[in-house]
């Protein structure tokens, strides 16, 4: 696996990682236009907030390394599960159902294409 050069990370999103990762499928690889398409065109939650987050890493690319954003890919996406947020109900007979309400790490990472 190459080196990033470039990333960002969405912290605590209060989407499910099962939810996320479909999404992350589609972009992995393609170059970063092409990605944003993808995504803007895409109706889901997931979409908008992996589209943020590769937003943000293309901002660190072009102001923290002047790096030209023609020719970034997405070199590297995935996402961890984060903190779960636990509640539940009382059923009957004395039993309780959990709720789990899941939070992603969501991480994006861009590179540079190498001339070939």
């Amino acid at each position: 696996m190459e080196k990033v050069d470039v990333y960002a990370k969405y912290n605590k999103a209060r989407i499910s990682p099962k939810k996320v990762a479909p999404v992350m499928n589609l972009v992995r690889g393609k170059g970063l236009e092409e990605a944003k398409v993808l995504l803007a065109f895409d109706v889901s939650k997931a979409a908008k907030m992996i589209l943020k987050t590769m937003q943000s890493a293309e901002a660190n690319a072009t102001n923290n390394l002047k790096l030209d954003a023609k020719d970034l890919y997405v070199s590297e996406i995935h996402v961890d599960g984060g903190d779960m947020a636990k509640s539940g109900n009382f059923v009957g007979r004395g039993r309780f159902n959990p709720i789990l309400k899941r939070a992603s790490h969501i991480f994006v990472g861009l590179s540079k294409r190498s001339a070939k």
